[in-house]
């Protein structure tokens, strides 16, 4: 592959690790990383990194002609929980972002796009086992409904000019490397940090609530192997599943490591979000268009995220 990838974003959870995975993939001058401000060491040392306002146009393009860009992977948004404390700030920062970049491409100077929306495009109304692929979308967060319009939006610029982009509805997704980003599934991050370090979890949401989830490494693969795919004739915003589990489970699992772990549950303003979502996603067309499968369930998932915590703390604290 000959092609430039900017990645904007590249600092929040998920724009890490598909910064660090993509240029192990096709080399570190190959991607140009960017964000609003610096990320990790791993992220700053592994190559080419440029402050960049996600919602400043005349900088995106300033970027992409100096590097030859030709991929663009749209990483930056505003999540569901920090989005609802700040709404037009957050409306602005992922709409604006977005509309840049598509203009962008129909000016054919960038030959595709990726572009994540999310399961927070569902809503109360919408079939909460086995999601399918297309129901009723009828988001109640501001994330949410910035992730539905921007699907819109997608789908409007590749029918009228022929845009490439892909994208993909994420479940609640979980890594070790980043520190949670203002989600409201990244209970399900916190609580291995919790229960290393303390071990003792106040979980926001209550014992049963079922939500949809993925290990990172799943994540990057299904963002890495759809922009792959020539399946282009339609856009679609894919849905993709893994597992789902609900806090009492998590727990349940972890205790199987750490065997003096406890969690009380203490649910906050963010349960109403998460009652609004899915508890389980039909992601049946992604595996017939290009094949896709997971391979993290949660106990593996749990024993990866133990294991690498553990070495990430005792790292720390050698360095402080």
């Amino acid at each position: 592959m000959n092609d430039t990838i900017l990645i904007i974003g590249a600092c929040g959870q998920i724009g890490t690790e598909l910064t660090l995975k993509l240029r192990e993939k096709h080399g570190n001058d190959k991607v140009i990383a960017t964000d609003i401000r610096e990320g990790s060491k791993e992220l700053m040392q592994s190559g080419t990194f440029e402050i960049l306002n996600a919602t400043d146009k005349e900088a995106i393009e300033q970027i992409i002609e100096k590097y030859k860009i030709s991929q663009v992977y749209l990483m930056a948004a505003m999540l569901s929980v920090t989005a609802e404390k700040f709404p037009e700030k957050a409306w602005r920062l992922n709409m604006n972002s977005l509309s840049h970049v598509l203009n962008i491409a129909k000016d054919k100077k960038i030959k595709k796009v990726f572009w994540p929306s999310s399961i927070a495009v569902f809503g109360n109304s919408t079939p909460k086992q086995n999601t399918p692929q297309n129901t009723v979308t009828e988001p109640t967060t501001v994330y949410g409904i910035s992730k539905l319009a921007g699907e819109r939006w997608c789908a409007y610029y590749h029918n009228k000019f022929g845009v490439d982009i892909k994208s993909i509805r994420y479940p609640g997704i979980i890594s070790w490397k980043a520190n949670p980003g203002g989600g409201t599934t990244d209970y399900a991050i916190e609580i291995y940090h919790k229960a290393i370090k303390e071990k003792h979890y106040e979980c926001f949401l209550s014992e049963n609530t079922r939500l949809p989830m993925m290990f990172m490494d799943d994540a990057i693969k299904a963002t890495i192997d759809l922009m792959v795919t020539d399946k282009s004739e339609e856009y679609k915003a894919y849905n993709i599943a893994a597992i789902n589990f609900t806090p009492k489970e998590i727990a349940s699992e972890i205790s199987k490591h750490i065997t003096d772990f406890n969690i009380e549950y203490k649910p906050d303003f963010r349960q109403e979000i998460a009652d609004s979502w899915p508890q389980s996603i039909d992601d049946s067309e992604a595996k017939k268009d290009w094949n896709w499968d997971y391979e993290f369930d949660l106990e593996k998932m749990t024993t990866e995220m133990l294991e690498n915590l553990k070495l990430k703390f005792e790292a720390e604290l050698k360095n402080a």
